[in-house]
Parts: structure tokens; C-alpha cells; sequence
């Protein structure tokens, strides 16, 4: 890599870990399962993309404000972090920032849950799109500083799994919330279930929250951020070849995050029973990540690069024989197959997710963990605002010109990926 700051230390880090002694390192590691289980667990209560949107349209809220939920929890989480990491980098820990960011993740919850219950209409739109923002502001505390707090509290080697566990763990959660739904234990979907639910959410934030507090984190000396200048925390996108060459692979696959509605409107279409349809794609949904979280994260702690490679390649895939199927076949898709395509494609988010997240832990040092994540999140949030145009070619085009889209950029993504140093296979060598 030509910046030595992207190189991996995190060797030393697993050094300062093994100090602190095993007892240390076990209970490090279930703290950050239990903390992360919770915190995911939350976000699929208070999913933007089915929940919130199925709750601000039965309260009544104009569309303009329901379109607007996922650009403000997505963008909203990722732009602000350069402005975090200068204010977190004059710190010596990170487990404070991370038990501000869920605690705003909670509050923010817990008013989105009494909007829906006292509130209607535009009011309740307007009431849940700013709760929402302010805890995009949380979420992206949370997420700017949540890579040095692994860092600085489970050795490499183990970072990938102890993630994957959490997300498996969140998954099987996530998988009984939409079973339940689809099977109607509760007589069918009401706003005040919802409203509960989401008020869980808030409590699952804060407890997490308090939790991370008792995290044994390693000590290092803080940096200056407020010293540099914005020009400087960019400088990276002009010398650091490694780090371009990251943010382009994971940039290209965002399309993996972008594409699920697409296949929604692909498969199951928007009929007055689309909702009810619904169910089963969330099912679908929620077992992918149950079944494929934890072996990603396995997968990432050998070869983080590798898992993007394969989950770009995979999704590519996915897109392409929805796309062959609904116009070779027959443009209507049954309600299994579209599970299992479903199923496919966010195996494949899966491994994006942990792919990137390991090896940007991996492949960054101390002193520059904090700037990169920032600087490589304020990027990909405006890529997922530019994504907005991918609606626009489903609309005037129909959902499968946005999947060959989606097909062309995972596929160029997975490209790209193959350009990453071998971080993980490195480090085991030095």
C-alpha cells in the first residue's frame, strides 16, 4: 500500500489485548455479541424500509415523507462522520461515543413509538422523519467509532466471528419478528403492535448501550484531530491507492444494498396482495442473514477481500436469473421462487457487509482507523443519495433495467476487489 497509516497493525493491538489477559479477552468478546445482537435486533424492528414506511402510510403521512425515510436513516448515518471523527480522535477511548450513539439510537426510538401512538397524518410524517434524523446522527456515532473499539478489544483473527455471531443472532430475532407477522400471531398487522415493537427497539438500544459501557478497551494516546483541516482528512482520496481502490469496490457494491426493492418489484410486483406477499421476502430476508452471518465473518477473518469478491460475484448472479427468469420464462414469478432469489441476494449483502467491515478494521492502523472509516462512510453516503437514480430507471424502465444495473456494479465491484491487498493472509505472515 502506498500510505504506511492503511497498513495493518492491528497485530499490536491484538498484542495489548493478549496483556490484559484471556479472562479479559472472553468477556470482551461476549460483550461486544450481546451489545451488537441488540443493537441490530433493534434496527430490523424500526426497519425504514418495511416498517416505518408500512406505519407512516397507515397514519395517514403524505408520500413525499414516507420516500424520504430511507435517504435520511442511510445518508443521514454516513455524512456526518468526518465531523465525529475530529471531535472522537481527541479521545483516548471509544466505548463512550459508542454508549452516546446507542443511547440517541434509543431516545429517538422510543419517540418515533409515542409518534405513532399519539399522533396522525402530516404531523406524525413530520414528527417520525425528525426522530429519524436524529438518530441517523446516533447510529453514525455509533458506527464511526465502533471499528476502533473492536480493534482495541478482540485480537485479529477473531473480529469476523465475533460480528457474524451477532448478526446471526439478530437474524434468527429478526426472522421470528417477520414470521410472526406472516403467520398472524397477532390477528393481523396493527399500528399499536408496531408501536410496541418499536418501543422495544428504543429499550434494546439503551441496554446495549450500558453494556458496551463495561468494555475493557485498550489504551492509546488520542490524536489532534481538531488540528487538521478538512483538506486534509481527504488527502487520502488522493494518496492513498489502497484506500481508493477500497471506497471504488465499495462504492460499486452498494448495489447489494440498493437492489432488494428492485427484486420485490420484480417478483411479487405491487398488487393490492403485495403486502401481504411481503411477509415471506422478509422471512426470506432475515433466514439469509441467520444462515450466512456467521460463516462470512469466518470467511472474512481468513480473506476479508475474498468475501467481496464472492458476495459481489454471487449477486451479480442473483440479479442476472431474476432478470432471465421474468423475461424468458414467465413475468410471473411464484411466491417461493421469489423467496429464494430473496434468499440469494442478501446472502450476498451478507458477505458485503462483513467483507468491507473486516477488512477496513484489518488493513488500518490506530492512528488511522478513525479517519478512513469516516472519510470512506462520508463517500459511500453520497454514492447512496446518487443511488436515488436508480428508482428513477425503474420507474420510467421497469425493475429490471435497475437490476442489470445492480448485476453490471456487483460485478465490477467484485472486480475491483480483487485489486485489495491480501490484508488477513499478510498479517499472518509478519
Amino acid at each position: 500500500m502506498t500510505n504506511p497509516e492503511m497498513r495493518d497493525t492491528s497485530n499490536k493491538d491484538a498484542e495489548q489485548l493478549q496483556d490484559q489477559g484471556s479472562q479479559f479477552a472472553a468477556r470482551n468478546k461476549v460483550i461486544h455479541v450481546i451489545s451488537l445482537s441488540a443493537t441490530k435486533t433493534a434496527d430490523a424492528l424500526i426497519d425504514p424500509k418495511l416498517v416505518l414506511s408500512w406505519l407512516m402510510n397507515a397514519l395517514g403521512a403524505p408520500a413525499y415523507l414516507v420516500g424520504a425515510l430511507v435517504p435520511i436513516r442511510e445518508a443521514g448515518a454516513l455524512l456526518p462522520q468526518l465531523l465525529v471523527a475530529r471531535i472522537v480522535g481527541q479521545y483516548t477511548h471509544r466505548k463512550q461515543f459508542w454508549f452516546l450513539g446507542a443511547v440517541i439510537q434509543g431516545v429517538m426510538a422510543i419517540a418515533i413509538g409515542l409518534s405513532a401512538y399519539l399522533l396522525d397524518g402530516v404531523t406524525a410524517g413530520w414528527a417520525i422523519i425528525l426522530a429519524l434524523g436524529v438518530l441517523a446522527v446516533g447510529r453514525s456515532i455509533a458506527s464511526t467509532t465502533y471499528k476502533d473499539a473492536l480493534a482495541r478489544s478482540v485480537a485479529q483473527g477473531e473480529r469476523g466471528a465475533v460480528k457474524g455471531a451477532a448478526g446471526s443472532i439478530a437474524a434468527a430475532l429478526g426472522l421470528a419478528y417477520g414470521a410472526s407477522f406472516a403467520l398472524g400471531v397477532y390477528g393481523g398487522v396493527s399500528q399499536t403492535i408496531l408501536a410496541n415493537f418499536i418501543l422495544l427497539a428504543g429499550t434494546l438500544f439503551i441496554a446495549a448501550a450500558f453494556l458496551f459501557l463495561s468494555l475493557q478497551e485498550g489504551e492509546f494516546e488520542p490524536k489532534s484531530n481538531s488540528k487538521k483541516s478538512v483538506r486534509d482528512f481527504f488527502a487520502p482520496l488522493i494518496e492513498d491507492r489502497e484506500l481508493q481502490v477500497f471506497i471504488l469496490a465499495r462504492a460499486l457494491l452498494t448495489s447489494t444494498a440498493l437492489a432488494p426493492p428492485f427484486i420485490v418489484m420484480a417478483t411479487i410486483g405491487t398488487s393490492e396482495n403485495s403486502l401481504t406477499d411481503l411477509g415471506p421476502l422478509v422471512v426470506a430476508s432475515s433466514l439469509a442473514a441467520v444462515v450466512s452471518a456467521y460463516g462470512w465473518g469466518k470467511i472474512s477473518d481468513k480473506s476479508s477481500r475474498l468475501s467481496l469478491i464472492l458476495a459481489g460475484a454471487g449477486a451479480a448472479l442473483v440479479y442476472a436469473l431474476i432478470v432471465f427468469y421474468s423475461v424468458s420464462i414467465s413475468d410471473e414469478i411464484n411466491l417461493w421462487l421469489a423467496g429464494l432469489f430473496m434468499f440469494g441476494a442478501q446472502v450476498c449483502y451478507q458477505g458485503v457487509r462483513s467483507g468491507r467491515s473486516i477488512y477496513l478494521t484489518d488493513a488500518t492502523s490506530d492512528a488511522s482507523r478513525l479517519d478512513y472509516t469516516a472519510l470512506s462512510n462520508t463517500v459511500i453516503g453520497c454514492v447512496l443519495v446518487a443511488g436515488l437514480g436508480l428508482g428513477a430507471i425503474a420507474h420510467f424502465a421497469g425493475p429490471n433495467a435497475a437490476l442489470i444495473l445492480c448485476a453490471i456494479l456487483s460485478a465490477a465491484g467484485a472486480l475491483a476487489a480483487t485489486r485489495l491487498s491480501p490484508v488477513a493472509e499478510k498479517a499472518e505472515l509478519e
